[in-house]
């Protein structure tokens, strides 16, 4: 068993990151800590050392119970640490698909400007045109 192994090999080593780069590249940009302290890929995580890491849009928090320096299965990984992570926040449900009978026919206009504001999508038209602006200037005066 070892005492110390580098931050990026142990970060790697437990699965945190897909790939060593990634977990080099995440201490150099400080989305890695040790015990509260921002540390450059070489820095060393010894047994009982509390390390937080941003990995995409969540943060992991674990714990070292053991150091290897070596990518293992992910069942003996999840042996080398405790998992002290926040939930990560709920995601929203997306609405569901607006469906229309069977047979009800090709929808209309008005049908297809009630689906684009439900599905929020921004209508192309009812942006103001360079022709429309000088119009209404000239009704103005």
């Amino acid at each position: 068993m070892l005492e110390s192994a580098r931050v990026d090999r142990w970060t790697w080593a437990v699965r945190l990151y897909k790939t060593r780069s990634l977990a080099a590249a995440a201490c150099e940009s400080g989305h890695v800590t040790v015990n509260g302290a921002t540390v450059k890929p070489s820095a060393k995580v010894r047994v009982g050392d509390r390390v937080e890491a941003r990995v995409g849009q969540w943060h992991r928090v674990v714990e070292a119970v053991q150091v290897i320096d070596t990518r293992v299965s992910a069942a003996r990984a999840a042996d080398c640490v405790i998992d002290r992570s926040p939930p990560p926040p709920e995601r929203e449900q997306p609405l569901g698909v607006p469906t229309r009978e069977r047979g009800s026919g090709r929808p209309t206009k008005r049908d297809r400007r009630v689906l684009d504001q439900l599905r929020g999508e921004n209508d192309k038209f009812a942006q103001e045109t360079p022709t429309a602006a000088l119009r209404a200037e000239r009704d103005q005066r």
